[in-house]
């Protein structure tokens, strides 16, 4: 995949992921997009190191969506536990 579809990739991921844990998020629409290439990356290393499951390089893989998306998930609440209460 090229860099522009791993960012598509993460947007949409990070989108996903705020939706699956709805609330108030620091962050925005570019907080949205790193979180979600983050996750993208992190969900697709962690699933190739310890699941033994390599990730597809093409964009329409169900486990790499399924990667990127649980990677964005658990980014996501790592940052709401570092970050979530500086808004208040």
């Amino acid at each position: 995949m090229s860099i522009i579809s791993w960012i598509i990739l993460g947007l949409l991921a990070g989108a996903i992921a705020k939706f699956l844990l709805p609330g108030r998020d620091p962050g925005g629409f570019i907080g949205t997009t790193l979180i979600g290439v983050a996750g993208a990356f992190t969900g697709g290393w962690i699933s190739a190191r310890w699941l033994d499951h390599p990730i597809s390089q093409s964009f329409y893989d169900g486990a790499t969506w399924a990667a990127a998306i649980g990677g964005s998930f658990v980014l996501l609440v790592a940052y709401r536990i570092l970050f979530g209460n500086s808004r208040n």
